[in-house]
């Protein structure tokens, strides 16, 4: 628990993340809470609010001419969809750069719905608080771990009773619908269908996750890139699939990756509950800089069931992205039937 934040964020725009709806945003666009960079700030950047911030900030809450108290202001919220929905593991709340506008206290609740419900049909629905109402200080990130061991697609951040939150971060695992997956042809290593890396030899410039996320990536920086080797090995990296499966079609994608990809890809496969030995899927082969490589594998090839990939690089480099399209087997599909099982709301 202690170590959540190595877990995906949920909640990132690039995964998918969306702000559905705001109490308030006088001075800064809720949207703002869940851009992928560290927030950053300019000082004595003024617009027609204000100074502008890379966050949500809201506008000063008064108690009324009719003698209300400080806490009987009421609080400002946040809206937010999940892009992959999972089970929360913690959440970080980041008030980076405000100093003296940020909220006294926070809390987070959460909720599962189906389908695509609007920002008035979520309210209707009933919330778990995962995050209780916790203290604040400017400038700064707050972590708190989660308990609540439930599958989640929604959060709602409060604050009280106002001010700005530069990012909330909402780390957890993937817990995908089995029923938008079994009989078909699907990605087995995508992060968005429950995939995840478990080892890789060297993360120096970049995280070997970003090799599993959605869409194509926008820069160099959106893949994963390893340090230059000065020896005689090779780098690598292990992909534990979202189930049980019989990979078909390989993609290696090195866009945008024109001076540092690597020279030649390999990749092997094995069926982690009866051997740690792997089986080559796709021989050592070459590849170019900037480009999509798709390899159709050999279907006879063991293993013939596949719960872990590797990817080899040679000697060195980056990928943008690594797909293995294939069929979910039998024991693939009940592993994602349980799953869903055991985190169902």
């Amino acid at each position: 628990m202690a170590d959540f934040t190595s877990l995906p964020d949920l909640a990132v725009r690039n995964l998918g993340g969306s702000v559905l709806a705001a109490s308030d945003e006088s001075f800064a666009e809720r949207e703002n809470l869940i851009n992928p960079w560290a927030a950053g700030h300019q000082a004595e950047t003024f617009g027609r609010k204000g100074q502008v911030y890379d966050g949500w900030e809201t506008a000063r809450r008064r108690p009324s001419a009719l003698g209300l108290t400080v806490d009987d202001r009421g609080h400002d919220w946040a809206l937010v969809r999940l892009g992959l929905p999972g089970v929360i593991r913690g959440v970080v709340i980041d008030t980076a750069w405000f100093r003296g506008n940020f909220p006294a206290y926070a809390s987070v609740e959460a909720c599962a719905a189906e389908g695509h419900p609007s920002a008035e049909e979520l309210a209707a629905l009933a919330w778990v608080e995962i995050v209780p109402r916790s203290p604040l200080t400017g400038d700064a990130e707050h972590r708190f771990p989660v308990l609540a061991a439930r599958r989640f697609t929604h959060v709602r951040l409060n604050i009280f009773p106002d001010g700005g939150v530069a990012r909330l971060r909402v780390h957890g695992e993937v817990v995908p619908d089995p029923r938008l997956l079994t009989g078909l042809t699907v990605d087995l290593a995508a992060l968005e269908n429950g995939a995840r890396v478990t080892d890789c030899s060297n993360l120096f410039y970049s995280a070997p996750e970003n090799i599993l996320a959605p869409g194509l990536p926008r820069h160099q920086g959106e893949g994963w890139e390893t340090a230059r080797r000065r020896d005689d090995g090779n780098d690598w990296v292990t992909v534990e699939l979202a189930a049980p499966g019989r990979p078909r079609l390989v993609e290696i994608d090195t866009t945008h990756l024109k001076y540092n990809a690597p020279g030649w890809a390999a990749l092997s496969g094995r069926d982690a509950r009866v051997s740690e030995e792997w089986a080559p899927l796709l021989p050592p082969t070459r590849i170019q800089p900037d480009g999509r490589h798709r390899f159709r594998l050999d279907a006879a090839a063991p293993p013939a069931e596949v719960t872990h990939v590797r990817l080899d690089i040679y000697p060195d480099g980056g990928v943008g992205r690594l797909r293995v399209w294939g069929e979910l087997t039998a024991d693939g599909e009940r592993a994602l039937r349980d799953r869903w099982d055991a985190f169902d709301s």
